[in-house]
């Protein structure tokens, strides 16, 4: 297995830092190939400069100064992402990190026609993990709908191989928690992570597939769910 991890967060003595560390015990534990992308510590730039979004299709010139991260998305095969909810979606930093590191010949190709649609390109991922805490409830954030956690196991999953391996856990009501809630959590934290890594992932499939077959495949498996 090799994970690479996304972790964001601005504070090192944060809840979300102990997720993470939990998250790499786990990796450590399973023997696994990890790497790390700290964000915040790396001092990365979130926002697309006025050249990047000109150049955004000119391959491969658009992956001027984010070698390493797209070197690590493509050696992965298994994403982990590790942040805090704010205001029910990714913070600004992660954002702009799908926004500038997810390009065009690395997480998806370009339409070949008219009427054509993207294709995935991330379809080496088999596991996706998504790590998270929300200051809202469970409650309100599924009423305004989640779109962080969208975002990555909807959106992010779709350029994936299809049927990807999937594992989530959130704490919510971060700001009424406990020394007890934090510690349940992070046993949740374990328990998700073990499973994603034992479980039994699907075989990368080649990044030929219009991105429809992928949503094919992900109502299916949404269907087999529902029935059993």
């Amino acid at each position: 297995m090799r994970a690479l991890v996304v972790y964001c967060h601005p504070r090192p003595d944060s809840f979300t830092a102990a997720v993470r560390d939990t998250v790499l015990e786990r990796l450590a534990a399973a023997r696994a190939e990890v790497r790390l992308i700290d964000l915040y510590a790396s001092g990365f730039r979130p926002a697309m400069s006025d050249a990047e979004h000109a150049g955004y299709l000119e391959v491969p010139a658009n992956r001027a100064g984010l070698h390493a991260d797209v070197e690590a998305l493509m050696w992965a095969d298994t994403l982990i992402f590790v942040y805090p909810t704010w205001w029910y979606g990714l913070p600004a930093m992660l954002k702009g990190w799908l926004d500038r590191a997810l390009l065009p010949d690395v997480a998806f190709i370009m339409p070949r026609g008219e009427g054509d649609t993207i294709r995935a390109g991330l379809t080496h991922i088999t596991r996706l993990g998504v790590f998270t805490t929300c200051g809202a409830s469970r409650m309100l954030t599924w009423f305004v709908g989640a779109p962080g956690r969208r975002t990555l196991l909807r959106g992010v999953a779709l350029i994936c191989a299809p049927r990807v391996r999937r594992a989530f856990a959130a704490h919510y009501l971060m700001d009424s928690s406990t020394p007890d809630s934090r510690a349940r959590h992070l046993a949740l934290v374990r328990r998700r992570m073990d499973r994603l890594i034992a479980g039994r992932a699907p075989a990368p499939r080649p990044r030929s597939a219009p991105l429809s077959e992928t949503l094919q495949d992900a109502l299916g498996e949404a269907t087999d769910k529902s029935r059993s």
